[in-house]
């Protein structure tokens, strides 16, 4: 199966989130497709994380994705249940000025309740519109990708040297590199290839086109 979008829509709930569930397919797709990265909460509420800003652009630059196509939004960390309508309101908004074609988000996998927040309101703003959940393996409860999509080395070299601009995260195990490529490498074992990005399915749209 192929499956294509120009306009590709990621959203994640805090800086690193869509590094670390899907920096090898956003640096496989970003020469190709118009990517947009929306991050709804900047982290900046915690006075020790005040570099993560310049972090997050440095890290989404390795990835292939410029500045001007990185979204931070004022969300506070950990309060995202108090805040569903604001954020079903900005998701529309985002849904008529991008006017996105495949959208990822998080796993229904996720313990997190930011992360739980993000996704349900996706649902409920991109209804006709193909959604994919990428898993954040420190938050990850039972997360089993039924959608793979292969992407090679130079990606996952890519998410790692990604990640590494987080001098913030150095110690998080999660950050590793790695559980970062062993990651890749699983997927890419499920898909029967060498590396692959994995992802739960939330939505699926898509047309039987018939051959020949």
């Amino acid at each position: 199966m192929i499956f294509y979008g120009k306009r590709v829509l990621f959203i994640g709930a805090h800086p690193d989130d869509i590094e670390l569930g899907a920096g090898a397919l956003l640096h496989h797709i970003a020469p190709c497709s118009d990517v947009l990265c929306v991050t709804l909460s900047d982290n900046q509420q915690n006075p020790l994380l005040k570099t993560v800003v310049e972090e997050h652009y440095a890290s989404m630059a390795a990835l292939g994705v410029p500045k001007e196509k990185v979204a931070l939004g004022k969300f506070v960390t950990r309060n995202f249940p108090d805040a569903r309508q604001e954020i079903l309101e900005f998701m529309l908004k985002l849904r008529r000025e991008f006017q996105p074609e495949v959208i990822f988000v998080h796993s229904r996998q996720d313990l997190h309740q930011d992360h739980n927040v993000v996704t349900d309101e996706a649902l409920r703003a991109y209804r006709g519109i193909t959604l994919l959940g990428f898993d954040v393996i420190r938050s990850s409860n039972g997360f089993f990708p039924h959608f793979l999509v292969e992407v090679n080395e130079e990606d996952v070299n890519k998410k790692i040297e990604a990640l590494s601009q987080y001098k913030t995260y150095a110690d998080k195990y999660y950050f590793g590199a790695e559980l970062l490529r062993a990651i890749n490498v699983r997927h890419g074992s499920l898909a029967e290839r060498p590396f692959a990005e994995g992802f739960d399915i939330l939505r699926i749209v898509g047309r039987f086109e018939p051959c020949g």
